[in-house]
C-alpha cells in the first residue's frame, strides 16, 4: 500500500508539471527556453540544500550521472521546444506513448518480457488515452515538434530506466540536476527568452516542488517497481492533468474524457495487479 501511494504521489507531481507549464507558457509569462531553465535550476537549488542539510554528497562525477543527466536535458529540452507547435493533448500522448513502448521494448531486449496480462492492461489504458487525446483530422501535426516530443520520450524513458539502479535516490537526482543545467542553458542560445515574474514563480514551483522533489521520490519507488508495471503506470499522467486542468484551470470535460479516465485507469489497475496473480499462482 505504501509504494502505491507513494507511485500515486509522483504520477501527481508529474502531472502537475504538464499543468504549471501550460499555464506559464500559454498564459504568456514565460518563455518556454526560460521556463525550461529556470525548473531545472531551482530543482537543482532545492535538492543540493536538502542534500547538504542530510549531510549527503552530491553525486556527480561518475558515468551513470552524466547518462542521467543527459536523459534530463533531452527530455526537458524536447518537452520545451515540441509545445511551440505541437497541440497540448497531442503532445502528451505522443510523450507518454513513446515512454510506454521503449520501456517495453527495452525490458522484452534484455529478457524482462511484460505478462500478456500486462500487455493486455497496458493496450487499454493506452486506448483511453488515444480516445481523449487523439486530434481531430482538421489538425496538422508539425512534423518536427513530433520528433522532438518523441526524443522527449525517449529522454524520459532512458532517466526511468536508469533510475532503477539509484542506490541513493536524492544524491543521484540531485547530481542529474545539477549537470543538466548548463545542457539546459544552452537552449537560451537558439530561442528568444523573456519572463515576467508571475512565470518565474511558477517555473521555480514547477523546477523545486513537482520536478526536484517528484523526481527523487520517483527514483525511491522504481527499484521496488517492475519495469513494465512503471511504464504503465505513467500512463496515468495525462489523464491526471486534463483532469487538474478542469479543476484549476477551468478546462471543459466532457463524457469522452470520463470513459477514458475509467480506460487508462483500469487497465494500469490490470498490468499492476498481473505480478501479484502470478505469484499467487508460484
Amino acid at each position: 500500500m505504501r509504494i502505491f501511494l507513494l507511485t500515486a504521489l509522483v504520477m501527481i507531481a508529474f502531472a502537475a508539471n504538464s499543468v504549471l507549464t501550460r499555464f506559464a507558457i500559454a498564459g504568456g509569462y514565460i518563455d518556454p527556453a526560460g521556463f525550461a531553465v529556470v525548473r531545472v535550476a531551482s530543482g537543482a537549488v532545492m535538492l543540493c540544500l536538502i542534500l547538504l542539510l542530510r549531510g549527503g554528497r552530491v553525486q556527480v562525477f561518475n558515468r551513470q550521472r552524466c547518462f542521467g543527466a543527459l536523459t534530463l536535458a533531452v527530455y526537458i529540452i524536447g518537452f520545451s521546444l515540441a509545445y511551440l507547435t505541437l497541440d497540448t493533448g497531442l503532445g502528451a500522448l505522443i510523450l507518454f506513448g513513446v515512454v510506454q513502448i521503449a520501456m517495453f521494448a527495452h525490458g522484452a531486449l534484455f529478457g524482462v518480457a511484460p505478462t500478456l496480462r500486462k500487455m493486455i492492461g497496458a493496450a487499454v489504458a493506452f486506448a483511453g488515452l488515444v480516445l481523449v487525446l487523439w486530434p481531430s483530422a482538421a489538425v496538422q501535426v508539425d512534423p518536427l515538434g513530433a520528433v522532438l516530443m518523441i526524443a522527449a520520450g525517449l529522454g524520459w524513458a532512458a532517466y526511468t530506466i536508469i533510475g532503477k539502479g539509484s542506490a541513493d535516490p536524492l544524491a543521484n537526482t540531485a547530481g542529474n540536476f545539477l549537470i543538466c543545467t548548463p545542457m539546459v542553458a544552452l537552449l537560451m542560445l537558439v530561442q528568444p527568452v523573456f519572463n515576467t515574474p508571475t512565470g518565474l514563480v511558477v517555473g521555480i514551483l514547477c523546477g523545486a516542488v513537482t520536478s526536484g522533489l517528484g523526481y527523487a521520490l520517483w527514483y525511491a519507488v522504481l527499484p521496488k517497481l517492475m519495469q513494465s508495471t512503471a511504464a504503465v503506470v505513467q500512463l496515468s499522467v495525462p489523464v491526471i492533468a486534463i483532469l487538474a486542468g478542469a479543476a484549476i484551470l477551468a478546462e471543459p470535460v466532457g463524457i469522452k474524457v470520463i470513459v477514458a479516465t475509467v480506460l487508462v485507469l483500469g487497465g494500469i489497475g490490470l498490468a499492476v495487479s498481473a505480478r501479484s496473480a502470478q505469484a499467487g499462482r508460484s
